[in-house]
């Protein structure tokens, strides 16, 4: 009697220990539980998604690709898909689905493994928002607790809502309108039910099902949701039949970003050391930006297909032989700064290196224009001007480079004073040539900016003085380093395509300087403004200078170096440039509307070829972009502003012309710097004819 009394104690102390243990075991359990009040502030990772100036979507950026909806926004057919499939009893159960435990529980035991699970809508949830997806006995207690907390705590449409803006759909998709995007190419709210059958078919094995590995395995898992659906009468057969004859879609039929990348990259640079990773690709921003993408598609276009007939003509060609040619364009609205189009390069996927804003290169001719904005500006010269296109020799005496003669031969001369290692020194003696070896005499200031010659630069900077235009080109936009010598007149200086576009776009804005910018404002998920931008402009440049320059700049496209532009069939001005050993090729270019730069090179700095220069192959580019950026947009001319004096001008003299002389033509000059004095003799030496074929004239 003893002996089974003390066996009964001992089994009961035994009990009541174990039950301790237990109990001990399940407040620790519970105290490690993530509290479920955490779903009061809750914040999924959500898509920050990337508008251009008309607020067309043109780019996420993600993490977790998913946009959270509502459950009044999510069809019925789709909800209705996700019970029949993942829960059928999710109305009726208080969480965990008994049926479901005892079928899981027969399978995992004929298997010896945890094989599958019962897992109802509601625990699937506290399992994918508080838990990780471990398959073991603990991590299965904790959920289903988590579940009987979450049931008590929130309303089934609250817990079903929350459920689908959660799940992973495969292909980078969280919940179902990221999903919906990414198959369909539409919001979550237009699916019908052949596409909701898909999408709630997914979940259980998304890469497995995923319509772009298999469109056999996506087309029976959508078969078997279908027919749950049926079984629950949530829909007709009727229904079920003309949705299983719907077409799965296929990757090739979806609209994917297809523009832009170089765009989208910079913005992440600029945008991520202010927000922050998390805010940036979590936290669900919309960023309204200034990137117009049509504009941006048709630059992209033309600088790929010129490239690539660029490269199929120097396949021959054995510096260039395995080596693909580069380029970029930028293009910006001159009244208002805000970036339009940025090509960084001919593939975002082969390189990353955005050649519109990283890289600088020497500018060449293209630099040209604020030699003469200075000369202009500063009342020193007039369009009318004559410039002696003639060989030059300058020496250097320690401070100064002196032009010392205007004949070759004087080298001759200098070889007896100086060494042969001096006199090929570019320190000592420079002698700066035209392309082609071309001089054309005295001309005015007109057709040196149009034929884009050299001398002609070289004297109007020896004249206004280096310095000068230095401060002019750095009131205009140039902010990198520029040297401060003669040799700036031709593009010696590295500057950014950038750079050049927003100074150049100085000239289209009537004087107007203003800085470029690529977000309009940015908007947190709750529609706070964080940020916002609005113009910035400065006058830099009085309105009738920047036309007198426009005018100039016209002839480049009528009569000169950029003679390709032509075919833009409206009014344009702009600048070609080609830099030494023909490294480097471009053209600076607007209409009243947009200001655009192509630049074309080798990475590597490898030359484009003797024969190859900014009017030959950037401007071709420049012109096909803005015949499909402008499709649309009016014709219009620059606007003439008050203080401009117009008159007949005789090109041999600079002079006012008289009633017959040969070949005057009617030029614009600044208010008071009209010539004073006419022409009284016939021309020794006839201007070109109008017909003669314009060639470029860029390098040192």
């Amino acid at each position: 009697m003893k002996i089974k009394f003390k066996f009964v104690l001992i089994i009961t102390v035994i009990f009541c220990l174990l039950m301790i243990c237990a109990a001990m075991c399940a407040k620790k359990l519970i105290e490690d539980l993530p509290s479920i009040s955490n779903l009061e502030n809750y914040t999924p990772n959500i898509v920050t998604k990337i508008f251009d100036k008309d607020e067309n979507l043109i780019s996420e950026l993600f993490v977790e690709r998913r946009v959270l909806v509502p459950l009044n926004e999510i069809p019925m057919n789709l909800q209705n898909a996700f019970i029949a499939t993942e829960d059928n009893d999710f109305f009726d159960h208080w969480g965990i689905s008994t049926k479901g435990i005892l079928r899981a529980a027969v399978t995992n035991f004929l298997k010896r493994k945890v094989a599958q699970g019962g897992s109802t809508i509601t625990q699937q949830l506290s399992k994918t928002i508080f838990l990780t997806s471990e398959k073991t006995i603990l991590r299965k207690f904790k959920e289903l607790l988590l579940t009987v907390q979450l049931e008590r705590n929130y309303t089934k449409e609250e817990i079903l809502q929350l459920y689908i803006n959660q799940i992973y759909f495969g292909a980078g998709g969280y919940g179902a309108e990221s999903a919906s995007k990414i198959y369909f190419g539409k919001s979550v709210r237009d699916l019908n039910l052949a596409e909701s059958a898909l999408i709630a078919g997914l979940p259980k094995a998304p890469n497995y099902y995923s319509p772009f590995k298999s469109i056999e395995r996506a087309k029976q898992r959508r078969a078997v949701v279908l027919s749950r659906m049926r079984d629950l009468n949530f829909i007709t057969k009727e229904q079920e039949e003309e949705a299983n004859n719907y077409p799965i879609p296929d990757r090739k039929n979806l609209q994917e970003q297809t523009a832009g990348y170089y765009f989208i990259e910079y913005l992440r640079i600029l945008l991520e050391p202010k927000y922050g990773t998390n805010v940036l690709h979590k936290g669900g921003l919309s960023i309204y930006t200034t990137l117009d993408i049509k504009m941006q598609r048709a630059a992209e276009k033309a600088l790929a297909e010129n490239l690539n007939n660029f490269d199929t003509q120097m396949a021959g060609n054995k510096s260039a032989a395995n080596k693909k040619v580069q380029g970029a364009i930028m293009a910006i609205d001159p009244k208002t700064g805000a970036i339009r189009v940025m090509v960084g390069g001919r593939d975002f996927k082969e390189t990353q290196f955005n050649r519109a804003v990283q890289a600088k290169r020497q500018a060449g001719s293209a630099f040209k224009p604020f030699v003469y904005t200075a000369a202009i500006d500063s009342k020193l010269m007039t369009p009318a001007t004559l410039l002696n296109d003639e060989q030059m020799v300058f020496a250097f005496d320690g401070r100064n480079w002196n032009l010392v003669s205007r004949d070759l031969s004087y080298v001759e001369i200098l070889a007896e004073k100086m060494t042969e290692d001096e006199l090929i020194d570019p320190m000592k003696i420079w002698y700066p040539a035209n392309y082609g070896n071309k001089y054309r005499g005295i001309i005015p200031l007109r057709e040196a900016v149009a034929k884009s010659v050299n001398t002609c630069a070289i004297e109007v900077i020896d004249k206004v003085g280096p310095e000068r235009v230095i401060d002019y080109a750095r009131r205009m936009g140039i902010k990198s380093p520029l040297v401060n010598t003669l040799a700036l007149s031709l593009g010696s200086s590295d500057v950014t395509l950038q750079e050049m576009v927003s100074a150049i776009g100085t000239l289209a804005s009537g004087g107007i300087k203003t800085e470029p910018y690529f977000i309009v404002k940015v908007v947190d998920k709750n529609g706070k403004v964080l940020e916002s931008n609005i113009p910035e402009e400065k006058e830099v440049l009085s309105p009738q200078t920047s036309y007198i320059m426009t005018n100039l700049l016209k002839g480049v496209v009528e009569k000169g170096s950029g003679f390709a532009a032509r075919d833009l069939g409206r009014p344009c001005a702009g600048k070609t440039g080609t830099s030494n050993d023909s490294v480097d090729a471009w053209f600076v270019g607007y209409t009243p509307q947009i200001v655009a730069g192509v630049w074309v090179g080798y990475d590597d700095r490898t030359s484009l070829g003797t024969r190859t220069t900014g009017g030959s192959i950037a401007c071709p580019i420049w012109t096909a972009f803005m015949k499909d950026a402008l499709r649309g947009y009016p014709v219009v001319d620059f606007v003439q502003p008050k203080g401009i004096e117009w008159t007949l001008i005789d090109p041999k003299t600079g002079l006012l012309a008289l009633s017959k002389t040969p070949k005057a033509y009617l030029e614009a000059f600044l208010e008071g710097t009209v010539p004073a004095m006419y022409c009284n003799q016939k021309p020794e030496q006839e201007p070109l004819p109008e017909n003669e074929t314009p060639e470029e004239e860029d390098g040192y």
